[in-house]
């Protein structure tokens, strides 16, 4: 078991493989804020903005999946190699097999979760969702919006505690060793229940980071998904491979 105050450990360690790879670390970061704002700005044109909210929520549980590349950067630095672009193309081709997999099964909670996000708009708002003009007011100033988004946060922190306990360490694994996806989730449970003291903090500090990317318009998401991929793979180091 790790100490609770690990978290802080990886966030450091993180910080300084962002350091010796800016430009890299930034521009894979800076990959999250173009796609961002082309989705949010493209359902925004279609008048399908409350659509972002659940999108969002459905960006967290792929995360996992979509830093694969910052893994193999901290591999490499670890490993004393000086990583470059063609380095984080590899991390998708190493063990791709059983990585597919893994996000074939992400996959399946982001549809399951997009799914209970449309039935419960449906429920709460009918056909006509409210505009994003008024989306604010309507989720967050009314008791419909109140009941909704209670509702809502309920079922996507059960999504999300689920995706967590799966791939908090499956994909850095896949990653680092020849296993298949059902050995990799299962060591990642493991871990996570036998470490949940230090792991339901960092699920929290994940969600106040993520956040902090998004309420920058996104823009923070360029610093905070480099800072995140790192640091799994230090907690995987940690927790699975304890030096």
């Amino acid at each position: 078991m790790v100490p609770v105050d690990a978290s802080g450990r990886w966030l450091a360690a993180a910080w300084m493989d962002l350091r010796r790879t800016p430009g890299l670390s930034l521009g894979y970061g800076a990959v999250f804020v173009v796609v961002s704002f082309a989705l949010s700005f493209g359902l925004a044109a279609l008048d399908l903005g409350s659509l972002i909210l659940p999108l969002a929520g459905g960006f967290v549980l792929m995360a996992p999946l979509l830093v694969v590349g910052f893994y193999e950067i901290s591999r490499r630095l670890e490993s004393g190699e000086t990583p470059s672009v063609g380095t984080v193309a590899r991390a998708s081709y190493a063990n791709i097999g059983q990585v597919g997999a893994m996000g074939a099964v992400l996959m399946m909670v982001f549809l399951v979760w997009t799914l209970l996000a449309l039935v419960l708009f449906a429920l709460f708002y009918g056909q006509n969702p409210p505009s994003l003009d008024r989306f604010v007011e309507e989720i967050v100033f009314s008791v419909r919006g109140a009941m909704f988004l209670a509702l809502g946060t309920a079922v996507g922190a059960v999504l999300a505690a689920l995706v967590f306990t799966i791939s908090a360490f499956s994909f850095p694994l896949l990653v680092d060793r020849p296993v298949d996806v059902v050995a990799a989730i299962a060591v990642s449970a493991a871990a996570v229940r036998a470490n949940w003291r230090v792991m339901f903090g960092w699920a929290a500090l994940i969600v106040i980071l993520t956040g902090v990317g998004f309420f920058t318009l996104f823009f923070g998401l360029a610093v905070v998904m480099p800072l995140l991929g790192y640091a799994t793979w230090h907690a995987y180091r940690d927790v699975i491979q304890p030096h």
